[in-house]
C-alpha cells in the first residue's frame, strides 16, 4: 500500500462484530481496520466484548481495542448487541480526541457514539451494513418495519456521510430518504482466493471424484439466507442428467437453520463455519457456487468464489449485480425469479463449456477487486470528513 505524505491522523470505528467473529461485516471490518494502521495511522476500535472476554481497554501500537458492555443476539449466540457506552466514549474522547469517527452499526452502541461524537463536535460518517428492511419480513417484524426505517432514516441524515457497499444499496438507500450517499464497494483477497488451493483430497473427502461436479454455498445457516430456495434448487438439479458426472453439495457455515436445512438436505455434506486455509481449499475445491440470498448489502462470498474461480449462480443484486456479467462472468436471476435461478443453475450443470468460460472470466474480473484501493478511499472518506480533504469522486470499476 501507498502511505499518505502527511502524518498519520486518529479514527474512531464503532461496531459490534470484528473478526474473529465469522460474517461479512466483521470481515470487512476488519480489511478497513488493519488497512488504515498500515497507513500509519492510530484506530481506536469500539466493540462488545465477546462472551469470553471482559470490558476494558487493550493497546498494541497504533490499535487501542475499547470493549464494551453487550448482550447476545437472539439466535446468534456468537454476536453481541452492544449496549450504550456514553459516558466511556466521552472520558475516551475527551483524552484521545479522534479526527473522525465510523459507525458501523445503528444500534444503541451506535446511538451513544453519535451522540457523544455531536457533542464533542467531532465529524461522523456511517456505514449501512444491514438491510433491515428485508430482515424484519423473515423475523415477522412487519409491524416494527415502519419506525425502524424512520429511525434508520434519521441516523443516518445525522452523519455527514454514508458509505455503503453496492450501487444496489445506494438507490434502495435513497428512495428511502437517506442523504449523502458515498459508494465505498468491497475488495477481496485474490491471493487468499485463488483456484490454486483446489484439492483432490479435500474432494475425495466430500465422496467427489475429480470428474465430479460440486455445488457449493457458503454462508450464515439463518432463515433470512432464502434457504429454502437452495434446498429446491438442489432438488430439481439432482436429478437432471449430467452426462455420467455425479452432482454433489456443500454447504460451509453455521446457524441457527442448519438443523432444518440438514433435514432436508440429508445427502448434503455439511463442513460448518470455515475460516482461512481451509475456507479457501473449499471455494477451490468446488465448480459451481450457489448464492440465493436476497437479503445482502453485499455479499463477500460472492466475490471470493468468483476469486477462486467458481461459475456463480446469485440473484441480480448486491455484489452480483455489481460485478457479475450474466453468461459471461456468472449466472444472474431477476430479484425473486425462483424458476430463472433454478434454470440458470440447471445451464450451469449442464453446459461444461460455458462453465469453464464463466470460470476464466470471474477469476479475472475478481482479482480487479483489490482491499487496498477500498481502503484507500475509505481513508479519503474520512480524511474528507476531518476537513483535510477536498470531496472525492465516487467510482468503481464496472463489470
Amino acid at each position: 500500500m501507498t502511505i499518505p505524505d502527511s502524518p498519520g491522523r486518529c479514527f474512531a470505528l464503532v461496531t459490534e462484530t470484528y473478526p474473529p467473529q465469522i460474517n461479512g461485516v466483521a470481515n470487512t471490518l476488519g480489511q478497513l481496520c488493519s488497512g488504515l494502521l498500515a497507513r500509519q495511522h492510530r484506530v481506536q476500535l469500539v466493540r462488545p466484548a465477546l462472551a469470553d472476554e471482559h470490558p476494558g481497554s487493550d493497546r498494541q501500537g497504533d490499535l487501542l481495542e475499547r470493549r464494551v458492555r453487550g448482550m447476545p443476539i437472539p439466535g446468534y449466540a456468537s454476536l453481541q448487541w452492544g449496549l450504550p457506552a456514553g459516558h466511556q466514549l466521552r472520558r475516551l474522547w475527551q483524552r484521545e480526541r479522534p479526527d473522525a469517527v465510523y459507525l458501523a452499526t445503528e444500534g444503541p452502541l451506535g446511538w451513544s457514539a453519535l451522540r457523544v461524537a455531536r457533542r464533542l463536535q467531532i465529524p461522523v460518517i456511517s456505514g449501512f451494513h444491514t438491510n433491515f428492511q428485508q430482515y424484519s419480513d423473515h423475523f415477522h417484524l412487519g409491524l416494527l418495519h415502519g419506525p425502524a426505517m424512520r429511525y434508520l432514516r434519521w441516523f443516518h441524515n445525522q452523519t455527514l456521510s454514508t458509505l455503503v457497499a453496492s450501487s444496489t444499496q445506494q438507490r434502495e438507500l435513497s428512495r428511502l430518504g437517506v442523504n449523502n450517499l458515498c459508494l465505498l464497494g468491497r475488495g477481496v483477497d485474490c491471493r487468499r482466493f485463488h483456484p490454486a488451493h483446489r484439492s483432490s483430497e479435500l474432494r475425495s473427502t466430500w465422496g467427489a471424484a475429480d470428474n465430479d461436479l460440486v455445488m457449493l454455498h457458503v454462508g450464515r445457516l439463518s432463515p433470512e439466507k432464502n434457504l429454502a430456495l437452495l434446498a429446491e434448487a438442489w432438488d430439481q438439479v439432482s436429478t437432471q442428467d449430467t452426462s455420467g458426472r455425479k452432482l454433489h453439495l456443500v454447504i460451509v457455515g453455521d446457524g441457527p437453520a442448519r438443523a432444518e436445512l440438514q433435514r432436508r438436505l440429508p445427502h448434503a455434506v455439511f463442513t460448518g463455519a470455515l475460516t482461512g486455509e481451509p475456507l479457501a481449499a473449499a471455494y477451490a475445491s468446488a465448480d459451481i457456487f450457489v448464492f440465493p440470498s436476497l437479503t445482502e448489502t453485499f455479499g463477500n462470498v460472492v466475490t471470493e468464489a468468483m476469486a477462486s474461480g467458481l461459475a456463480v449462480c446469485a440473484f441480480d443484486t448486491a455484489a452480483a449485480h455489481q460485478h457479475i456479467q450474466d453468461r459471461y462472468s456468472g449466472s444472474l436471476a431477476p430479484v425473486a425469479h425462483d424458476r430463472v435461478f433454478i434454470e440458470n443453475l440447471q445451464w450451469l450443470t449442464a453446459d461444461r463449456e460455458g462453465r469453464r468460460s464463466i470460470r476464466l472470466h470471474a477469476r479475472h474480473r475478481a482479482c480487479q477487486l483489490d482491499w487496498s484501493s477500498i481502503v484507500q478511499r475509505f481513508e479519503r472518506y474520512l480524511l474528507q470528513a476531518a476537513g483535510r480533504q477536498p470531496a472525492l469522486a465516487q467510482a468503481v470499476p464496472s463489470k
